[in-house]
């Protein structure tokens, strides 16, 4: 294929490797006495090595090169630490290589490897809306009546993700409560105890498709809807823990940053665990 990749002038290089470190995918080596590009596999074309350089080797230039493979960088990299990978993921970010970065968040989840905590940048995302879903503010009924039955606290509708829009007057500013679909069935005080007062959105870790489009909107209402806080709230069963996983991909990837809490519901509907995750 034709893509955009380094070039290194030989004649100018004078092989003080100052521009290896600023490599974050390890394109770069200083090989006989000269920087070389090890494969064409490893360099993205961002061209985060340029100006780097104090003898002006370095350029970028468009020919047939092979096609960029972000799971190579990331085999040759997750060895490194987490360190490097930081930068990897900071450097795709800050470039709006979205598709890599959501590329290389895959490779660390299938690996297991814990997701370092990014520093909050200009990620340039733009805010994923579904056209398909009707806006609609509630007005919530609070009182207790003479039967002691609790009114609604929800202020808002739809709440699943798939239908809501990150774009949502209720989501400006607000805390978000973002639930899995089974703890409002699981915890009796669901509505008084955590949705009081928050906007809401519902999904399940499991079952849902394209939990993509999740990704995309979540980021979204940290940057666009400058939501102000992230309340995951998950049952104890182990397949809910991608839930918070996602809300905390969503904030690494965001240019702003939101404290994000988790509270787990045990299967016999008691809280076991509500705790700050940054």
């Amino acid at each position: 294929m034709r893509r955009k990749i380094i070039e290194i002038n030989e004649e100018l290089c004078d092989g003080c490797g100052i521009c290896v470190p600023e490599c974050n995918e390890g394109a770069l080596k200083v090989i006989d006495g000269k920087a070389r590009l090890i494969s064409d596999l490893f360099c993205d074309g961002l061209g985060a090595c340029l100006g780097r350089c104090p003898k002006g080797a370095l350029s970028i230039e468009e020919r047939e090169a092979e096609p960029y493979d972000e799971n190579k960088v990331m085999d040759y990299i997750a060895r490194s630490g987490n360190n490097v990978i930081k930068a990897h993921l900071e450097h795709l970010r800050d470039h709006n290589e979205m598709e890599y970065f959501r590329q290389a968040l895959k490779y660390l989840d299938d690996k297991e490897i814990p997701l370092p905590v990014l520093s909050s940048k200009d990620s340039g995302k733009k805010p994923h809306a579904c056209p398909g879903s009707q806006e609609t503010v509630l007005t919530p009924q609070l009182e207790t009546n003479e039967e002691g039955k609790r009114k609604s606290h929800l202020t808002q509708w739809p709440i699943q993700m798939h239908l809501v829009s990150p774009g949502a007057s209720y989501y400006r500013k607000s805390d978000l409560l973002l639930a899995a679909d089974c703890c409002a069935f699981s915890y009796a005080d669901f509505h008084k105890d955590f949705l009081n007062g928050k906007s809401l959105a519902i999904a399940c870790p499991k079952l849902d498709a394209n939990k993509q489009v999740y990704l995309e909107k979540l980021t979204a209402m940290i940057n666009e809807a400058k939501i102000k806080s992230i309340t995951v709230m998950i049952m104890e069963v182990p397949c809910c823990g991608g839930l918070l996983q996602l809300a905390q991909h969503a904030a690494a990837a965001a240019e702003r940053e939101v404290p994000i809490s988790v509270v787990a519901v045990g299967l016999n509907g008691d809280i076991i665990k509500h705790a700050a995750v940054n």
